[in-house]
């Protein structure tokens, strides 16, 4: 029997749990490592930016509503609470989790305030044999006592929204007024009266322009996309990307243009951090926005018992997370055989020149969007587990279209799942 050690306790981390419980004749239970004090990763929100000196790995803010619908949200075999509406609030995700946890038997596999500090390859040998690659994972407690383990395999779920991106800007120690990342945001009233440029229009500088402006901030979303079209609430300006602080302290925008403000907010993402990894030892690069090679966009070539779960963008992540779980352990008890590690290399770096001669920017290489449907049933053809019902997808596109035309009340509205192909609105 294999032992799977797993890296976090958010949504990725236990359905990694879940799956390794439910096949108890080719794993043994998981040993999930978990740096906080309960489960839910990202979904954990606190109202502090640090406690005790630590530092706070969500990024939730406090009226955060999800952007995505129940219905497609949840894992395929857990469906949320029927009476909930559609766009649920992070409490509500939270519980949701703590209750698949629950359900699932995952609690007592999780070593709470455990934090991994390091993940090694070790050779085994078996009567001077070399045999196969295991995994020693150093993991201290809150108490600072050190252990160290070997596993079979790992799975790194340990998530990417919580070491900020901030970018380079020109000149940005002139700026007079307070610098904040997103993830440092928890709520709009403090901004009440202030001029706030937002940098970055993704969906989270899209919320929270909105949301500063209903708290009565003067708003300039400034982005480098073409201008939405759609209604913004009054408050909210559009400009250009910020490129530039000026020795006054003002704001040089893309466009030439000169302005001042009391906050820059950078909504810019995050960066992908692993500290207890070597990357230069796995054969991986770790850039801000990419890390490479994954065969699909999961497994280190050089180490295929080395598994990362959900670092893909853009994509539906509790159904992605539980069809990369099932691949992943299917490779692990023999079910798939992977193509040989100059195999997989060639095809990562085919799919990535494939992407960027098609003019996608380095740090979107991984964004799926609408590639990821088809990259799940892959997995799921490989794997021999059943695939996301199509209603997935349908109900997916559709809410995104509704974001286009009024991000402001697309959450008003709610949906049913009716088949597996079908689903419809309800009052």
């Amino acid at each position: 029997m294999l032992r799977v050690a797993v890296v976090g306790a958010g949504a990725a981390g236990l359905c990694a749990a879940k799956h390794i419980l439910s096949s108890p004749s080719s794993f043994a239970p998981p040993v999930v490592f978990e740096a906080t004090g309960g489960v839910g990763g990202t979904w954990c929100y606190t109202e502090h930016v640090h406690e005790d000196g630590r530092p706070v790995y969500s990024s939730m803010y406090r009226d955060l509503r999800t952007n995505l619908p129940k219905e497609v949200m949840m894992f395929p075999d857990f469906p949320f609470a029927s009476h909930l509406s559609s766009f649920l609030s992070h409490q509500e995700v939270l519980r949701y989790l703590e209750s698949y946890c629950q359900s699932h038997g995952v609690q007592p596999h999780i070593r709470f305030n455990t934090l991994v500090e390091q993940v090694k390859p070790v050779v085994v040998t078996t009567e001077g044999v070399e045999e196969k690659t295991a995994w020693e994972v150093t993991s201290s407690d809150a108490s600072g006592r050190r252990s160290m383990e070997t596993f079979d395999a790992v799975l790194v779920c340990s998530g990417h929204y919580s070491d900020p991106h901030i970018p380079e800007l020109p000149g940005i120690e002139h700026f007079k007024g307070q610098l904040l990342h997103s993830h440092s945001y928890r709520y709009a009233e403090p901004f009440s009266g202030q001029s706030v440029v937002v940098l970055g229009a993704k969906a989270s500088g899209l919320d929270i322009s909105i949301e500063l402006a209903k708290a009565g901030a003067r708003v300039t979303l400034s982005h480098g996309n073409p201008r939405f079209t759609f209604p913004l609430p009054a408050g909210i300006q559009q400009a250009s990307s910020v490129v530039a602080v000026e020795d006054d302290g003002s704001l040089r925008f893309q466009d030439g243009s000169l302005g001042r403000a009391d906050v820059l907010m950078f909504c810019t993402g995050y960066n992908f951090r692993y500290p207890f990894l070597d990357a230069a030892q796995l054969g991986l690069e770790v850039e801000d926005h990419l890390v490479t090679p994954l065969y699909r966009y999961m497994v280190p070539p050089a180490f295929p018992s080395l598994f990362f779960i959900g670092i893909c963008k853009i994509i539906c992540p509790f159904p992605n997370f539980n069809c990369q779980v099932q691949f992943a352990l299917a490779v692990l008890d023999g079910s798939v055989t992977l193509p040989s590690r100059t195999q997989m290399e060639d095809e990562v770096r085919e799919d990535l020149h494939r992407k960027l001669d098609g003019g996608v920017q380095r740090r979107h290489l991984l964004k799926m969007d609408q590639n990821q449907w088809q990259y799940c049933e892959e997995l799921a053809r490989s794997a021999g587990f059943p695939p996301l019902p199509p209603v997935v997808r349908s109900l997916y596109e559709e809410v995104w279209r509704q974001r286009q035309i009024h991000p402001e009340n697309y959450r008003k509205l709610n949906y049913r799942l009716v088949s597996d192909t079908e689903w419809e609105a309800v009052d």
